[in-house]
């Protein structure tokens, strides 16, 4: 009985990972900009962090340029920031990249929600272990904010460890 219900839970686990699916396409030069973090899984990398934004800028060298800052310990906190570069991955569409922030090191970062005019976007990894809601502004309507969940709890990803995130 145990083992049974052990392969299931395994085949589903297995499942999930393997059918996150990205967006079709991103269109690169209008995901370029400012995002502000909405929420997030916490990360190690981001204890701490308040004020959290990412900025996108295509480098011309055929990777993008990724600058991420946050504000530590509070909303006037002294600022934290890192850059690195992102990779996409070919016959993605644009929406499954390669973050590299130390040599030789490359995280997946995979687009998986995207509003048609570009004014957020949700992004993972394919095991679902990393979530973020990102935003062109700040803050984000109740309405849009509680329409990504739902669609994040259809793809399998825990809601319950998601975290708010403090902006100015």
């Amino acid at each position: 009985m145990y083992k049974l219900f052990f392969l299931i839970l395994l085949i589903s686990l297995t499942m999930k990972s393997q059918n996150l699916e990205t967006v079709p396409f991103v269109d690169l030069d209008q995901y370029a900009g400012k995002w502000y973090e909405i929420a997030s899984y916490p990360q190690r990398f981001q204890k701490g962090c308040h004020s959290t934004t990412a900025n996108y800028t295509n480098s011309g060298k055929g990777y993008i340029i990724v600058e991420n800052s946050c504000n530590k310990y509070s909303l006037t906190g002294k600022q934290s920031y890192i850059k690195g570069k992102a990779f996409v991955e070919k016959n993605s569409g644009n929406a499954r990249l390669k973050v590299q922030f130390f040599w030789p090191f490359r995280g997946k970062y995979w687009i998986i929600d995207l509003a048609e005019d570009y004014s957020f976007a949700v992004v993972s990894h394919p095991n679902r272990k990393y979530l973020w809601i990102l935003s062109r502004s700040p803050q984000m309507s109740k309405s849009v904010y509680v329409q990504i969940l739902s669609k994040l709890e259809k793809k399998g990803f825990d809601l319950l460890k998601l975290q708010k995130t403090e902006q100015n």
